[in-house]
């Protein structure tokens, strides 16, 4: 062991993976689950597997955009954060992550996390086939095989705490993120995505809609870091210069072009509201990205990298609730509305003055998901009366709906999220000892560094072992 003391919370890991590992030899339904026959359009699966990987691409796209953004102390850290998530939650996903947020409906508020335990029926078989009655989700899976769907939505459920990170960045201590991150998944983003995706979900029943994420990922992230920020106060050190703006460029091309995957993908088919989408998707990125570097430029400031990236991404997080249902000029304006609106909330000195949002994560994606969501109240309710008719609620109690609902989220994101940063706090300290944050959480975390010129050396053996510094 050379001499280091025992991780304890990574023991803990490894025997959970292999009381897995043991307990999926057991499940050997695989010969009837893989068979390539089904009710399937074939072009629809090709698209969806195509938008599935592009979604996963995101998420080491968000690892560039944050990663470029911190100080150069906390570039590897702040990477790792959003790219262990893949392997955290995907794991936690097919044992029954997808189950809570898809299984059976339970009081419309959650699914049976035993109806999908460990992928068990979740094969190429599309749920509307006999043998798949047991489910619900048929509804929204009619043509693509219900393993594909189960993917496509593992990629919403990895990316999402991801972008929590940004808020709390240079501060946090790896495990106890890591356990957050899992108790958040299970906890926040499954009950949400059963109320807005599932079709016995609470939100549904009310005529609330939410296309790709506005309120299941970016209006509860951005909540979430809100309430991280709160609760893990400021960083004490002061060096706020990015490290990398390349770094910050690159993610955010990375992730726009995931977002026609994370978009487009959402309609489940290769329709025209999949094409719809994905034009108002480059359209929006597009629009607020100028908006964001003209007024940048109207209050004296040079355009820079930085606030391209940045307006690029206001702009998809705001066209995503809404992406398929609006027309192109419509998305102008939704973009450019909502771009001003998140630009001032960058920009008031104010809020970085009451709390430390590392990297901005409420004024743009909480912020923006949460206008995204009401302005979908105003702007989708001609698509859904055209396809809803005698069912249809009134204009104003649809938007009224939405508003309702998302007071509601902001109300539950933010204090569950509160409540489970103090649990994990417990359990594991999540704000890391002045020593480490001085040091850097790429050195103090993990051992390694992106800039070898940031630091003197790495910390001996007896400096590890210093309890002062162990945190």
């Amino acid at each position: 062991m050379n001499g280091n003391p025992v991780k304890w919370g990574w023991l803990v890991v490894l025997v959970a993976l292999i009381f897995f590992s043991l307990l999926g030899l057991n499940n050997n339904g695989y010969q009837n689950l893989f068979t390539l026959e089904g009710s399937h359009l074939w072009a629809n699966v090709a698209w969806l597997i195509t938008a599935t990987i592009f979604v996963l691409m995101m998420t080491p796209g968000l690892s560039f955009f944050y990663g470029g953004m911190v100080n150069r102390k906390n570039v590897i850290s702040t990477m790792l954060q959003s790219f262990i998530v893949m392997g955290f939650v995907s794991v936690l996903w097919v044992l029954f992550g997808f189950g809570l947020a898809f299984g059976n409906d339970i009081g419309h508020i959650i699914g049976n996390p035993l109806d999908f335990f460990m992928f068990r029926n979740v094969g190429d078989t599309n749920v509307t086939a006999p043998e798949m009655e047991l489910s619900q989700i048929g509804l929204v899976t009619t043509t693509i095989p219900l393993a594909l769907f189960a993917l496509f939505q593992m990629k919403f459920a990895i990316i999402t705490p991801s972008l929590i990170t940004g808020a709390f960045a240079e501060r946090i201590h790896f495990t106890g993120y890591l356990l957050f991150m899992l108790l958040w998944t299970i906890f926040v983003y499954c009950p949400l995505a059963h109320c807005t995706w599932h079709p016995e979900g609470l939100f549904g029943m009310l005529h609330v809609h939410d296309y790709a994420g506005g309120i299941v990922v970016h209006a509860a992230s951005g909540i979430a870091a809100l309430a991280g920020a709160i609760y893990l106060g400021k960083r004490t050190e002061g060096d706020r210069k990015p490290a990398n703006v390349p770094f910050v460029l690159l993610g955010a091309a990375l992730l726009w072009l995931g977002w026609f995957g994370f978009n487009g993908g959402s309609s489940l088919a290769a329709d025209g509201v999949a094409i719809s989408a994905f034009l108002n998707t480059n359209t929006a990125a597009a629009t607020a990205m100028i908006t964001w570097c003209a007024l940048d430029a109207v209050r004296g400031h040079k355009p820079s990298a930085m606030g391209a990236a940045i307006g690029a991404v206001v702009g998809l997080v705001a066209i995503t609730p809404m992406a398929g249902w609006v027309s192109v000029g419509q998305s102008i304006f939704i973009s450019f509305f909502i771009t001003i609106c998140c630009n001032a909330a960058v920009a008031w000195k104010g809020y970085s003055r009451m709390l430390d949002d590392a990297l901005d994560v409420f004024p743009t994606h909480g912020l923006g998901g949460i206008l995204g969501t009401l302005l979908t109240g105003i702007f989708a309710y001609d698509f859904f009366a055209g396809i809803e008719e005698g069912e249809m609620i009134s204009r104003s109690e649809f938007f009224f709906n939405h508003v309702l609902v998302m007071g509601g989220v902001f109300a539950y994101t933010f204090f569950m999220s509160y409540g489970l940063y103090w649990l994990t706090n417990k359990v594991i300290p999540m704000r890391v000892s002045k020593w480490n944050e001085k040091m850097g959480l790429d050195v103090s975390q993990h051992g390694e560094e992106y800039d070898h010129s940031s630091t003197d050396h790495l910390p001996s053996a007896s400096d590890w072992l210093n309890p002062a510094i162990e945190n």
